[in-house]
């Protein structure tokens, strides 16, 4: 993943994308990074799952090379998030008290997201608040995308999808974002943009929202 430095005393913050597949935000997280470029802050660019053997492992999973229950699925997830934070390496609790921005492509609202549709989203919660105790986002970002849109763009972008990308699935996994997203409104920083729209327009309502933290 890609490194920005300079030199900052001050903790780091942390901007989380969210938002169905196919919903844009890996291209907004690439375009809030030029942004973050041009006014030389220095970040940490990441994703979930990651690179690690656990998140490997994932992402076979999800391009159907390894098949296992839904229930495992989110275990596995939980771990390699925790291993993203404390990793000895690239961990990014560390990386953000040592003054650097992570923005990251994923994070637990994705969980509680896509697993709730298979399970009770109270016992996702509660498998994950070992991650939401150690580090809570700054900000997430939630790229509000109907799946119709969502899913015009996964066909038009690549030749196979992966495990939840099915409009019906997408749907439902939508309808669990917001759920979640209310759920946790006390404790969270959301914020949700139009994913519909121009994707200049997208990123010009993300900016307006996420400015004044930088």
């Amino acid at each position: 993943m890609e490194t920005q430095t300079q030199n900052n005393t001050s903790k780091g913050k942390f901007i989380v994308f969210e938002g169905i597949d196919g919903s844009g935000k890996s291209t907004q997280l690439q375009l809030l990074l030029q942004k973050l470029r041009e006014k030389k802050i220095n970040y940490y660019e990441t994703r979930e799952p990651t690179d690690s053997p656990i998140g490997s492992m994932i992402h076979q999973i999800m391009t159907g090379r390894i098949t296992t229950d839904n229930k495992v699925i989110a275990a596995l997830f939980v771990a390699d998030r925790l291993d993203h934070l404390l990793n000895k390496t690239d961990g990014i609790c560390e990386k953000i008290n040592a003054g650097t921005t992570v923005i990251s492509d994923r994070y637990y609202f994705s969980s509680y997201a896509y697993h709730s549709v298979d399970m009770d989203m109270d016992w996702v919660i509660q498998a994950n608040s070992i991650c939401a105790d150690l580090l809570k986002p700054t900000c997430t970002v939630f790229i509000d995308t109907d799946p119709d849109e969502a899913m015009r763009r996964i066909s038009n972008g690549r030749s196979k999808s992966e495990l939840f990308e099915t409009r019906e699935r997408l749907i439902l996994v939508r309808e669990k974002y917001l759920e979640a997203i209310n759920k946790q409104s006390e404790s969270e920083t959301v914020i949700i943009v139009n994913g519909n729209n121009d994707f200049h327009q997208v990123a010009d309502d993300i900016w307006q929202k996420l400015h004044s933290y930088f």
